[in-house]
């Protein structure tokens, strides 16, 4: 079993995950485009990637879900690129997707150069299943989609929203997660 490297110290509440990519580098490059860059030619092969990479995650009857982002930061980006890379991956595997299945009730400031704990506290209550699709995660596996992985915060707070609205099982697939310098 190979885990990422908080996770070796700290539990995390989903079941499995992967990477498609080390987030350094050329992989750092494409995600900044993505994310911020108006790159949207780079979701179809992004998603790929990721497909490849969490092909063994996926499962009869799952329902595809990106992180949320809070309405304000939509409004600003103008798209969420873990919605376009899920939507991707979800046609690819022949999954439902569903964009609102999770929401960011307020809006947290940047997480960059905050500590892992301090991540973990700034998402304390944030993210909830969105009340209108409650009856989507009853009993059914959810793969949770996302650009970036550094602290697992994020991914945590939607796996603990995911199982408190029924979810049985929570799988994380990222584009790239942050490795610690050995």
């Amino acid at each position: 079993m190979v885990h990422c490297d908080d996770c070796i110290t700290v539990a995390r509440p989903w079941d499995k995950g992967r990477a498609a990519m080390l987030y350094k580098e050329n992989s750092r490059k494409i995600v900044l485009a993505l994310k911020h860059g108006d790159r949207e030619d780079l979701v179809r092969p992004a998603a790929g990637w990721m497909l490849r990479a969490g092909a063994s995650l996926i499962k009869p009857n799952m329902l595809v879900a990106p992180v949320p982002l809070h309405w304000s930061r939509l409004l600003k980006r103008r798209y969420n690129q873990a919605a376009l890379l899920g939507k991707t991956i979800s046609k690819q595997a022949n999954l439902e997707f569903c964009p609102d299945l999770l929401r960011r009730t307020s809006r947290t400031a940047p997480l960059d150069g905050l500590t892992r704990d301090e991540r973990f506290q700034a998402l304390t209550d944030v993210i909830r299943p969105n009340p209108k699709r409650h009856e989507m995660f009853e009993n059914r596996p959810v793969l949770l989609i996302d650009d970036v992985m550094t602290s697992g915060a994020t991914l945590a707070a939607c796996t603990e929203a995911c199982f408190s609205a029924g979810a049985v099982e929570v799988f994380v697939l990222i584009l790239a997660r942050v490795a610690k310098d050995a």
